[in-house]
């Protein structure tokens, strides 16, 4: 492997990229010039633009690259910050699709020397792809392949960080994700199966390089802002808060406002979600905090023997979705996908889809076979790896598919927030909360309230969300810091990091060219305003009401007044569709 010089006085980036060809079982670096760095910022802005020639490709090409990339914050004392962007297109979605996701692998980069590795082609048979600073090596994983993650990792043991996929990536389940050693997910767009169709089981990645930053002081003062910030915010540090509870907080809440996903969508109200919230999971398993490196707010659970408990989309989905409410049962599906390597949102949707369009029960006894079944596309298990929307066409109910671009709904009903309708339909990625994340201002009311049921502002609200969100995913930092902290105070912390001057303003400038950039993406591969829609369901049947809440079925003609607000502030046309001035300064 050929070595590169990065760029002079570049400070919080490596700028270097590793480009891994398993056709040809060969590996290389290239430089990456300050200036793409600077506009990219890292993570999925990086990743984004290291698509720009091959977005087009069919998501199971040999030339589709499978993209790693951390960010500039990785490797400091930036809190919250030791994340990975995993970015591809989707082949669920067919979507350019971006997945953050935590464990040592963001740091074991950096370490390495590399803001990112680039992983093309397909290798004959499976392999493991090993990296320690600048030794590569694609090494025979034969005798790993078939096995559960579970099993990798303990015949692996590595030592820094890694990524696996499982069974289902290996069958390119077209919802399979991709797994750290910490059991955290790069999930949701089946990146799993991408790369399950290289043959590549998995990646070991260690270094020992330091990150330098290029004002110690700047970054020590910017990281006690932030630290002031979200100590003095409840949702995070409160006494019901994400570190005391973690993610599971959240269910008791929605149940509250009568916006759970129940019954395929059908219902938006569970009787029992009490017994697989948050309180009744600290009382069967007294569990321990745990976070990625060095974040303080350690918002995921883990049982004594720290055995990974589920966050509030996964316990939802495969509780009120699926009509269980037994807790084991919730916990140990959620295991087994992990261990196998399937998205739990979309296996549980993609369940609930399959129950209402057969006719067919749910069991809960029966779902480990169930997921077995998806993981190994054996018998029914084929057509429900392909997903609701692809299952429910071929059984001639596409309208049964909870879906938009493909993507199933997470755990949030939009029936009960006007914002999330439309985040829904107009996020580049599919039905997916995390885009703009309008939970923070109808639900939790942070930073600023907005009435849930009101489709007025909520254009702009998501976009500059959105825009935010798309920056944070490119330093790369947890989304829970943005409900206490804001651009401000991340611009001074990058530019202590980097030495390059930053502000707020700027960074959403950046942030809004990197979403424009994955929308040309997806608008140059087929999609229209037609995708940009919620199904059927939410604007014909109403939710559960109760307690002096009504939940109506959405006004389609408010959905779309604001969606066309929507997309004449985002600077698109009547159609949706990104105006050609915007390739002069796309990505």
């Amino acid at each position: 492997m050929n070595k590169v010089t990065p760029p002079r006085n570049l400070a919080g980036w490596c700028g270097r990229l590793l480009i891994v060809d398993l056709t040809h079982q060969k590996s290389w670096v290239e430089s990456l010039s300050a200036d793409l760095l600077h506009d990219s910022i890292g993570g999925r802005g990086l990743g984004v633009r290291l698509l720009r020639d091959t977005y087009q490709l069919d998501p199971f090409s040999a030339a589709m690259p499978l993209i790693f990339a951390g960010g500039p914050l990785c490797g400091t004392i930036a809190p919250a910050s030791a994340r990975l962007s995993v970015v591809s297109r989707s082949p669920l979605t067919g979507t350019i699709h971006a997945s953050s996701c935590g464990g040592a692998m963001a740091l074991q980069l950096k370490a390495a020397g590399y803001d990112a590795l680039k992983i093309t082609g397909v290798s004959a048979a499976p392999v493991l792809l090993s990296i320690a600073g600048d030794q590569v090596q694609i090494e025979s994983a034969t005798h790993l392949w078939g096995l559960p993650v579970s099993n990798t990792l303990a015949a692996l043991k590595p030592v820094g960080g890694a990524a696996i996929i499982g069974p289902a990536g290996e069958h390119q389940v077209l919802y399979a994700n991709i797994m750290t050693a910490e059991g955290s997910a790069a999930g949701r767009g089946g990146l799993g199966a991408v790369m399950g169709a290289k043959r590549l089981k998995g990646i070991q990645i260690a270094g020992k390089k330091p990150v330098v930053v290029a004002d110690a002081e700047g970054v020590e003062r910017s990281v006690n802002d932030i630290m002031r910030l979200l100590n003095a915010a409840p949702v995070i540090f409160g006494e019901l808060g994400f570190a005391e509870y973690g993610t599971p907080a959240l269910i008791d809440l929605l149940a509250q406002r009568r916006m759970v996903p129940t019954n395929n969508f059908r219902e938006t109200f569970f009787a029992e979600t009490s017994r697989y919230a948050a309180p009744a999971l600290r009382r069967r398993y007294q569990p321990v905090s745990q976070g990625c490196h060095d974040c303080p707010i350690a918002c995921k659970k883990a049982t004594r023997d720290q055995q990974r408990l589920p966050e509030h989309g996964s316990l939802s989905h495969f509780g009120a979705l699926l009509g269980i409410s037994d807790l084991d049962i919730i916990v140990a599906a959620c295991r087994l996908c992990n261990d196998l390597g399937l998205d739990t949102l979309s296996a549980a949707a993609t369940i609930a889809a399959f129950s209402e369009a057969s006719g067919e029960g749910i069991r809960a006894e029966d779902l480990p076979h169930r997921l077995g079944q998806i993981a190994m596309r054996q018998e029914d298990g084929d057509l429900l790896a392909q997903g609701a929307r692809r299952l429910t066409t071929a059984l001639g109910c596409p309208h049964l598919a909870m879906t938009v671009k493909g993507l199933e709904l997470p755990a949030y009903d939009p029936r009960g927030a006007y914002g999330m309708a439309l985040a829904y339909a107009t996020s580049n990625r599919g039905a997916c909360h995390l885009p703009a994340y309008p939970v923070a201002h109808e639900i939790l009311r942070k930073p600023v309230a907005s009435d849930r049921f009101d489709f007025a502002g909520k254009a702009w609200m998501n976009i500059v969300a959105e825009n935010t969100h798309v920056v944070g995913d490119s330093l790369v930092a947890c989304r829970f810091v943005f409900l206490a902290a804001g651009l401000e105070e991340y611009a001074a912390l990058l530019t202590a990091v980097t030495g390059v001057d930053f502000t707020a303003t700027q960074l959403l400038a950046g942030g809004e060219r990197i979403w424009l950039s994955e929308r040309y993406y997806n608008q140059m591969n087929g999609f229209t305003s037609a995708d940009d829609m919620l199904p059927e369901r939410f604007f014909q049947e109403p939710g559960s009401s109760g307690h002096g809440i009504s939940i109506p079925a959405i006004d389609r003609q408010r959905f779309l007044d604001e969606r066309a607000r929507y997309y004449r502030l985002r600077g698109l046309d009547d159609r949706g569709q990104v105006p050609s001035h915007f390739l002069e300064n796309r990505l």
